[in-house]
């Protein structure tokens, strides 16, 4: 027996070759892809009819018992009713049929991304040429780091024969609309019982310190307590000690449920409660387990969470979506100051329907925090000097990949997170 191979760009130009050398008739035994195109494995007519007679049933009486492959054997369960030398041809010729549909498609569907790449450049670039002034302003939010989807969805709904300074304050105006912040120090006017939530090392505890701090000089340290669950973390409860000491107010340590459930009974009577919570990956199984903690304590405690503006977009998306089952009250952006734009930490809070209540910008208590202000933060943002970086597009790459980017399906999720968007 002797099995051939062919390798060609093709199949097509493989399937040539077999025909050529062994007959309309060859039987095609594989066909896979190979770093030098399509390899082919095929045998011919004669010698496939001559293995199918010689599998007899003595041949596989011994292929049960002997577990030592055999190619006769492979062949065997390849061709399971090919006692015949037209139905061993007829099985190969179907399995070689399923394989060239499988190429075909695959070619077709390569061809079809390739054609759909080609128009949407066609297209974007008619679009920059009748709409240059809207071109603008999208490459203004994505500078300053509003997401291509947020960015695209605006822009598509801006007024025509708008030069680029009312496209932009159109742009502007939209974003401070649909960008929800509490009134001024509600949180602090309304009190009750709040619990930081977040990943590790986006200020939880300082950003405690800071409402707490707030609350005394406005009602005085008797009315405010602190609480911690950080017993993990080398330091943490010491840093709120600290800081509660400058304040005048004691700090006590939860352990678990009942302990809260207990503290919070005794602490009814305060105006504020605010407490510090164990900081943890939005990915890690604890997170579960402390909202259930925080829901059976038997108070309303309202949950804030704590956003980094230095984290980039997919990952405030994932820590978002990891804490917003559980009914977010607000959040806070902090770490304002280390980030190269606030854009980004706007645009999660935008899309993901949060209320933002206030803004950090750096250690110190109680100065650096600042109730948000929709329309102040919007104005920084795209007022200040970005810069070239490594990050920033030519416009060759823009065009490129607003074009695939705009070619792009759109998910359910996303699609739901716009439902409420207002353009005007």
């Amino acid at each position: 027996m002797k099995v051939k191979r062919y390798i060609a760009s093709t199949s097509r130009d493989a399937l040539r070759q077999v025909k050529e050398e062994l007959g309309a008739d060859a039987v095609i035994l594989s066909n896979k892809k190979t770093r030098d195109g399509v390899e082919i494995m095929a045998l011919a007519d004669a010698e496939m009819s001559g293995l199918a007679q010689s599998s007899s049933p003595a041949t596989k009486a011994r292929s049960e018992t002997s577990h030592a492959p055999k190619v006769a054997d492979s062949y065997a369960k390849a061709l399971p009713v090919a006692n015949e030398p037209t139905e061993a041809k007829k099985t190969a010729n179907e399995a070689m049929s399923v394989a060239l549909a499988h190429d075909i498609i695959a070619e077709i569907q390569a061809m079809k991304s390739t054609l759909e790449d080609q128009l949407a450049t066609v297209a974007w670039g008619n679009f920059t040429q009748r709409r240059p002034e809207k071109v603008k302003v999208l490459r203004a939010m994505l500078d300053t780091g509003f997401s291509p989807l947020l960015s695209r969805r605006l822009v598509d709904k801006l007024s025509a024969n708008l030069d680029y300074e009312q496209s932009l304050k159109q742009a502007m105006s939209a974003l401070a609309f649909n960008l929800n912040t509490a009134s001024s120090d509600e949180m602090i006017e309304k009190g009750g019982v709040y619990a930081l939530v977040g990943p590790t090392g986006v200020g939880k505890t300082t950003t405690t310190a800071k409402l707490a701090a707030r609350c005394v000089i406005r009602h005085g340290a008797d009315k405010v307590a602190l609480l911690t669950t950080d017993s993990y973390r080398i330091g943490g409860h010491e840093q709120l000690r600290i800081y509660g000491q400058l304040l005048g107010i004691p700090i006590r340590t939860i352990k678990d449920t009942e302990d809260l459930q207990l503290t919070l009974s005794e602490l009814r009577n305060k105006h504020m409660v605010l407490i510090d919570t164990v900081g943890m990956s939005q990915r890690d199984q604890m997170v579960a387990q402390q909202s259930a903690m925080l829901s059976n304590c038997g108070t309303d405690v309202k949950r804030i969470l704590i956003l980094s503006a230095a984290s980039n977009g997919k990952t405030l998306d994932e820590v978002i979506s990891a804490y917003q089952k559980n009914n977010i009250y607000g959040c806070i952006i902090t770490k304002v100051d280390e980030a190269a734009s606030l854009g980004v930490a706007l645009d999660a809070v935008i899309r993901r329907k949060l209320t933002l209540h206030y803004v950090a910008n750096g250690q110190k208590v109680p100065e650096d925090i600042h109730a948000a202000n929709p329309r102040y933060l919007l104005h920084r943002i795209f007022n200040s000097s970005a810069g070239d970086s490594a990050f920033t597009l030519q416009d060759a790459e823009f065009a490129l990949i607003m074009a695939s980017k705009s070619n792009a399906e759109t998910s359910t999720a996303d699609e739901k997170s716009f439902a409420g968007f207002n353009y005007d």
